[in-house]
């Protein structure tokens, strides 16, 4: 197709807003910023995770300590009711020998389970030392996450009025093209990236490749006024004083 010379050149201002458009696209996906919301929610909910397991553990250590109290305080309710039968003396002399053997007995097993419950109740304080680091971790990580979203919001709002004036750029730029032209160009920077290019020094600015003679002699022979395509890549290539031709 034919195209005015100066309608051609105005495609590179729309191939440069694309370009733009496609970095800042880009930049939305590889966010520095988003990159490291994600690492601090990570880190948040492996520390949540901890807290929680360490909120089952003193549920499960309250638990047993519950219990070992109770049974402690069961036992002690039997050594005082056999006291109670000594100290009345209305036992014979084989219930009191059978008493005092049962005496001895419960003495041993509340020894056996204060030692128990001594020991869970260290493994409570450890445990609730534990929860107090993992609560201070989790607050310091969402405090640093909060820092971090508004950064990341701050990122995502410069790329938001930077594609707000490049959309302005392109809508003020493709009044400018035939339609058939803008079909060729849109169809082209689909495919390959890049709709449109300069031909500087016999190179074509999208691909980069630099056009053997032949090409470069054809194209000189080409009318001004005709759209002429990179052999390599296919984006439109505009021919100005420094294409080399």
């Amino acid at each position: 197709m034919n195209v005015e010379p100066p309608i051609q050149a105005k495609l590179l201002q729309l191939a440069a807003v694309d370009v733009e458009l496609t970095r800042i696209a880009h930049r939305r996906t590889v966010l520095p910023e988003q990159q490291e919301v994600a690492r601090l929610e990570g880190e948040r909910n492996a520390h949540k995770d901890a807290a929680v397991a360490v909120e089952i553990q003193l549920d499960d250590l309250d638990r047993d300590i519950k219990k070992l109290e109770g049974e402690i305080d069961a036992v002690r309710k039997r050594e005082d009711r056999d006291r109670d039968m000594l100290t009345a003396g209305s036992v014979n002399a084989k219930q009191l020998s059978e008493i005092q053997h049962e005496l001895g007995s419960l003495e041993r097993r509340r020894s056996v389970l204060e030692d128990e419950l001594l020991e869970v109740m260290e493994r409570r304080e450890a445990a609730a030392s534990d929860h107090d680091h993992a609560g201070a971790r989790l607050t310091k990580t969402e405090e640093e996450l909060a820092a971090a979203q508004r950064q990341r919001d701050e990122a995502l709002a410069d790329l938001d009025v930077a594609q707000g004036r490049c959309d302005k750029d392109r809508a003020g730029l493709i009044d400018r093209f035939p339609a058939e032209l803008l079909t060729i160009y849109d169809r082209q920077r689909t495919q390959h990236g890049v709709g449109a290019a300069l031909l500087q020094a016999r190179r074509c600015g999208a691909c980069r490749i630099e056009l053997d003679r032949g090409e470069i002699a054809r194209i000189a022979k080409t009318a001004p006024e005709v759209i002429v395509r990179c052999p390599e890549c296919g984006a439109i290539l505009v021919r100005t004083k420094e294409s080399g031709l």
